[in-house]
């Protein structure tokens, strides 16, 4: 005896709406919050943008006056241009922003460069522009914050900072270079810490020259 099937009461488009909602779920997280500073190296956060956008993560940028001020010493770009380079961007100041809720997902948060008054303000909890605000809200999310200091010497007081960020979750990555992968370029310089930051959330640029056990020939 043939066993019948019931035909489906659903339509095509309830279908299709629900085969797509794991993909659009997931989709909807591939964003990641960048923060530039007014640190030196604002070339470290331009090239994250590129590297970003090159991958089709969605990005959202807010840059301090000071970075603003620091784009325009350091490289040719301006800060418009770096604007253009991600997907959204965000007046310091608006902390009403989509960022500034935990109910926005994203895989997270990159500060490059991160300045010290930054990091501290970051490390006790102090949300006075959006750039803050976003970094709390990654961290009581527990996404993955991770910002990039650049500032030498060091005294205690910014070891202590970044000992206290640590300790509420974010992840402290100085731009380092890699010289075991020989760079000939500051740009092979720059892509390395670069890399090896969106390597924290298991994005692969293809610019980070791995150890293999042996290095790399000449």
């Amino acid at each position: 005896m043939t066993r019948r099937t019931k035909p489906s009461t659903r339509s095509a488009s309830e279908s299709a709406k629900s085969n797509d909602s794991p993909q659009r779920a997931r989709d909807s997280a591939q964003r990641i919050i960048v923060g530039i500073t007014g640190a030196s190296g604002a070339i470290y956060g331009i090239r994250l943008l590129e590297a970003l956008r090159a991958m089709g993560i969605e990005t959202h940028l807010v840059l301090t006056r000071a970075a603003e001020m620091t784009i325009a010493y350091e490289t040719s770009h301006t800060a418009k241009s770096v604007r253009a380079l991600a997907s959204k961007t965000y007046p310091l100041g608006d902390v009403g922003a989509a960022i500034a809720s935990g109910s926005f997902r994203t895989l997270g948060m990159i500060i490059a460069p991160c300045s010290m008054k930054t990091l501290s303000e970051i490390a006790y909890s102090l949300s006075g522009n959006l750039l803050t605000r976003a970094a709390d809200v990654v961290l009581k999310e527990r996404r993955k914050l991770v910002v990039m200091p650049r500032e030498t010497p060091l005294h205690l007081g910014h070891i202590r900072a970044m000992a206290a960020a640590t300790e509420i979750g974010a992840i402290i990555a100085p731009p380092m270079p890699g010289f075991y992968a020989k760079p000939k370029s500051l740009d092979d310089m720059i892509d390395h810490s670069i890399g090896r930051a969106l390597d924290l959330f298991n994005l692969d640029t293809g610019k980070v020259h791995r150890w293999s056990g042996k290095p790399p020939a000449d």
